[in-house]
C-alpha cells in the first residue's frame, strides 16, 4: 500500500498578500502548519462546527498565527483563504 500524496498548498490573492509582509520567523511557521496541513487536512478543527456542510474548511492555529483553510478534496488541493498574526 503506498502512501497518498499531501496536498498541494495554494493562497487566495488576500492570504498571499498578508503572506509577503511577515517577518520571516512567522512566515516559517506558517509553512510549517501548511505542511502539517498538507499532510492531515481534517487535523484540524472546522471553522464552524454548527455548519454541517462546512466541514472542508478548517482553522489551524499555533501561538499568535491562525490560518484558514477550504479542503478540495477532488483536486487535492488546499486553498489558505486568510492569515492571520497578531504579533
Amino acid at each position: 500500500m503506498t502512501a497518498q500524496q499531501p496536498y498541494a498548498v495554494r493562497f487566495s490573492t488576500p492570504a498571499a498578500k498578508v503572506l509577503t509582509t511577515l517577518p520571516e520567523h512567522v512566515e516559517d511557521t506558517v509553512w510549517d502548519v501548511l505542511e502539517a496541513a498538507a499532510a492531515d487536512p481534517w487535523g484540524f478543527r472546522q471553522w464552524n462546527a454548527q455548519d454541517l456542510e462546512g466541514q472542508d474548511v478548517r482553522y489551524a492555529s499555533v501561538g499568535q498565527l491562525s490560518l484558514t483553510y477550504w479542503i478540495n478534496r477532488p483536486l487535492r488541493r488546499l486553498t489558505v483563504l486568510n492569515i492571520v498574526w497578531l504579533g
